[in-house]
């Protein structure tokens, strides 16, 4: 076992220094914002989180996405378009599915160990929190426009209700987004189909002539190249969806021999499979752009109260507009909720490392929804393509680092073979999977911004996907691993030699660390004398005790103390945290 160096380096805190208000120290409220989220938390089924998961996914931007892409690049690059941002979208969500499923951590706690490093993670929360009131703001428009259509509600008010009615379910989390998702589900798909499937029986001839649709193209209905990598950035922005997929997707019970499908079809349908449905909506916005476009224009097209007002109206016409109303309305209300509430977790993550303070989870819900009501009243709905064609390249370059990362270094034995998300374990930054997103980042944007030509500007959301994959990799032999682990788990290897022990008085001959975190043992932490279940737990010289994870995060007093002057090696690298495993 390495030793424990520098019980010196500062004097001992006395046991019991911190409290958390109230906020802070309700689960329900908090919901683990920071943390693994333990066994006894996480009580719901796989059909109940993945249900809640995608549930989240009811958002009308993809409509306006693909009314947008179709209107500027016409039929055949449009759909090339969303068909090749789905496929992206979908493989890289997989591997960052499983292992958030498996660890029970959020998007945060997976990057920090897939690469980035402790403080290298805090610029990809601010990354996630951008994505989530940017889509917050384009959701609460979509809203805002509906109230306007269907109450006569100004845009400026209106966009205030759609950014104060989500709070009251967001506060309460898992425990209340989860019913609300479950009861409104079947409503909101049975409204969402009810147009085309009226269409089809009615105008079915309406389909054949879709694909004749020109929109504003210069090429018209054929397909251009540039047109498809422009729209596929576009639809490529939406990559970060997998973060708040696994926000709920950490809440899953651990997969076991009797759950094992259950668990396999819960990650793979709410994790990439989100896409399945959000490709569907991009055409379906698209073919409702094509429709509606004689009759409100080529400008209003890809608004979704248009689409559905104009949708409904066949086969509803009375009561038309009130429908298309409430259905904007639930849309908005299911997707924002989620928003708002992956935004505070992010803002959470954010700002714990750089203030050392944590006031709460519910703290930076009115952050984050702040920052989407200005956005929406500075009309960001009319730049749809420019910011969403911005923002792909650097989400999607963060993505790819984080998923090189799962997919190669890890199978080729380049990083451990688990995830660590403790600050005491590890270094600040890691040049992998930072580095890999910085440079990835730089050379898309530059090639958005026009360096490389007409090719470069379209496809440069490819470009930050290729390089962060190649970089991460080459990185990660440069580097031979050193900065992924910076202090070897010696309470992991206590508590395997303890259960060791254990089993051997009890005559077993076989022991797993599956075995031993079958019935997950719980810890108190010697800061605020809370007991935690092991995962999330550190050995800590500091405060001569075990330590949670969050106390260790905003602990500014200890200099890091813990760690040895030197990082282990690739041989070295710690012992996982134990956790029942496949």
């Amino acid at each position: 076992m390495t030793e424990i160096v520098d019980k010196q380096a500062a004097p001992p805190a006395p046991p019991g220094s911190r409290t958390y208000n109230e906020w802070a120290r309700n689960d329900t409220l908090e919901d683990y914002s920071l943390r693994y989220a333990p066994k006894s938390f996480r009580r719901w089924s796989p059909y109940v989180v993945a249900t809640t998961a995608l549930g989240g996914i009811a958002y009308l931007a993809d409509f306006a996405i693909g009314g947008s892409i179709a209107v500027s690049h016409g039929f055949t690059s449009a759909m090339v378009a969303i068909l090749t941002a789905a496929v992206v979208i979908f493989l890289t969500g997989i591997p960052i599915s499983y292992y958030s499923a498996k660890y029970s951590i959020d998007m945060d706690l997976l990057t920090r160990g897939a690469g980035f490093g402790y403080l290298g993670s805090t610029l990809t929360s601010v990354i996630y929190a951008s994505f989530t009131f940017i889509f917050f703001a384009l959701e609460g428009s979509i809203m805002a426009q509906a109230l306007e259509l269907g109450l006569h509600i100004p845009l400026a008010l209106g966009y205030v209700i759609c950014s104060l009615v989500v709070l009251p379910l967001v506060v309460y989390g898992m425990t209340a987004l989860s019913r609300m998702q479950v009861w409104t589900q079947p409503v909101w798909l049975v409204l969402m189909v009810a147009p085309f499937v009226s269409i089809a029986v009615q105008e079915p001839e309406k389909f054949g002539k879709f694909t004749h649709f020109a929109g504003n193209s210069p090429t018209g209905s054929s397909l251009s190249m540039i047109g498809v990598g422009a729209g596929a950035g576009v639809a490529l922005s939406l990559i970060a969806q997998i973060g708040e997929q696994v926000d709920y997707l950490r809440f899953m019970p651990d997969k076991t021999a009797a759950n094992g499908r259950q668990w396999w079809a819960a990650v793979l349908s709410a994790g990439p499979g989100w896409v399945v449905l959000g490709a569907l909506k991009q055409i379906g916005g698209a073919f409702l752009a094509f429709y509606i476009a004689g009759s409100v224009g080529l400008g209003m097209a890809n608004e979704p109260i248009q689409q559905y007002v104009h949708g409904f109206g066949t086969f509803a016409a009375p009561v038309a507009l009130g429908l298309a109303t409430f259905f904007v309305i639930l849309s908005q209300i299911k997707i924002n909720s989620t928003n708002a509430y992956s935004g505070s977790l992010s803002w959470s993550n954010f700002f714990s490392r750089l203030t050392h303070r944590h006031p709460g989870r519910v703290v930076y819900i009115f952050l984050n929804v702040g920052i989407a009501l200005a956005l929406m009243e500075f009309g960001v709905f009319g730049f749809l393509n420019t910011v969403l064609g911005f923002y792909s390249n650097v989400a999607i370059a963060w993505i790819g680092a984080v998923v090189a990362d799962l997919v190669v270094n890890k199978p080729l034995g380049l990083s451990p073979s688990y995830i660590e998300f403790k600050r005491a374990h590890l270094h600040h930054f890691n040049p992998v999977g930072f580095g890999s997103m910085l440079i990835a980042s730089a050379v898309s944007i530059a090639a958005y911004f026009g360096a490389f030509g007409a090719y470069g500007k379209a496809f440069s959301p490819f470009v930050a996907l290729v390089l962060a994959m190649v970089l991460s990799p080459l990185f990660a032999v440069v580097t031979k691993g050193r900065y992924y682990i910076a202090r070897v788990d010696d309470l992991g290897e206590l508590d395997m030699g303890a259960a060791r022990m254990d089993a051997a008085h009890m005559g077993e001959v076989h022991i797993s660390d599956a075995h031993i975190s079958d019935a997950p043992s719980t810890l108190a932490c010697s800061v605020c004398v809370t007991a935690f279940e092991r995962p999330d737990m550190a050995n800590c010289p500091f405060h001569h005790g075990a330590v949670c994870s969050l106390c260790c995060s905003l602990e500014k007093d200890c200099h890091d103390s813990c760690k040895s002057t030197r990082a282990p090696g690739p041989v070295e690298l710690a012992t996982p945290t134990l956790r029942a495993t496949d």
